[in-house]
Parts: structure tokens; C-alpha cells; sequence
């Protein structure tokens, strides 16, 4: 499924020309919030991320 989205969006960016200033500018304006940044790496990355242990007495 990943590889059919990024087929289609490479696909949209070939046959509109303009596709790559829009998806440039989106990009870059997304890159310069730092929160969500972080938000979307810590999104990422939680499932592979150990889960501790309970405490124990």
C-alpha cells in the first residue's frame, strides 16, 4: 500500500507541473512547526520503542 501512494504521488507530481511547487511549499512550511515535528518522530518511532517492566517489590 505504501508503494501504490508513493506510485500515485509520484505519478501526480510528473503529469502537473505545479504539483511540485505546492508539495515543496507544504513541506517546508510543515519542517518549520518544531512540534509537530517532534509529534510525528515520537508517532513514528513509539512502536518500536521497548515498554518497561512493572516495578517490582
Amino acid at each position: 500500500m505504501k508503494w501504490l501512494l508513493l506510485g500515485a504521488l509520484l505519478g501526480v507530481l510528473l503529469a502537473v507541473p505545479q504539483a511540485l511547487d505546492l508539495t515543496t511549499s507544504a513541506v517546508a512550511g510543515l519542517a518549520a512547526k518544531p512540534l509537530l515535528v517532534a509529534f510525528v518522530l515520537g508517532a513514528v518511532i513509539r512502536p518500536y520503542l521497548p515498554v518497561p517492566g512493572r516495578w517490582t517489590r
